[in-house]
């Protein structure tokens, strides 16, 4: 029974984290939208302002319960570094792909959105798949790098790192498959037509995967202490982690 009790308090801080997270980025861009009177450089950093602000705080909320992962591709990299039991990586991944889509729900319902709409605004091509595979593999590279070297800077580096990616990639970083996934559901400007998703979190997945193997490798494991990453789906998707005992 204590065993459950804990399962689940972990499954509902990566769902209420990733919901707190999507509610965030698209409130946030939707807010920078409608107040920036048509420039879309001003837009762009309410979003990224807003999104790297909220990333940090929710990673240190969450993170001592869950790891804030908030982001499917840091659950898979966690659990390939062994990090994280096999077994909660579904649990974990339906957790946040549930709460990304409630996070929708919650900012369209303060702007009086319809609850979900389907998006579209196109957002496909090399240029952009690049940019997302790219992003993601500095959104792992950062968490994992920090959390092997200097732990308790790793939610303000995958901030601020989520924050260069809104502006230096030309997808604006979703890097978070949970966050794309959801985003097709939201008829704003924060969103992706679902027809575009494939190619975003295949891009996404191959970004973390080569993170976690390269850096995996330039900073190999002095102990068997696990790092629980935390993220965010990021400005759309994040990260950070923080060191904890392995469950």
């Amino acid at each position: 029974m204590k065993h459950f009790d804990h399962l689940f308090r972990r499954l509902v801080a990566e769902g209420l984290g990733t919901a707190l997270l999507l509610a965030v980025v698209v409130g946030s861009a939707v807010m920078g939208d409608r107040l920036a009177g048509g420039n879309a450089a001003i837009a762009l950093l309410v979003n990224s302002i807003a999104s790297g602000c909220g990333l940090v705080v929710l990673i240190l909320a969450f993170g001592a319960v869950s790891g804030a992962h908030l982001n499917p591709v840091v659950t898979l990299s966690e659990a390939w570094q062994r990090n994280l039991p096999g077994a909660l990586v579904l649990p974990y991944l339906a957790a946040q792909v549930a709460g990304a889509f409630v996070g929708v729900a919650i900012a369209h319902g303060m702007f009086g959105e319809p609850v979900f709409a389907a998006a579209t605004q196109a957002r496909t091509g090399a240029a952009l798949w690049w940019s997302e595979g790219v992003a993601t593999f500095g959104l792992l590279a950062t968490i994992i790098g920090c959390a092997r070297t200097r732990p308790s800077v790793t939610p303000y580096a995958a901030a601020l790192f989520i924050v260069a990616g809104y502006w230096f990639t030309a997808s604006s970083s979703f890097a978070n498959p949970a966050l794309t996934l959801a985003r097709a559901a939201t008829g704003t400007c924060a969103g992706i037509r679902l027809a575009d998703v494939p190619g975003y979190v295949l891009a996404q997945l191959a970004g973390a995967a080569a993170a976690t193997v390269i850096f995996g490798w330039l900073y190999p494991r002095a102990q068997q202490e696990t790092t629980a990453g935390a993220t965010v789906a990021g400005g759309p998707g994040l990260t950070r982690a923080v060191r904890q005992p392995a469950p």
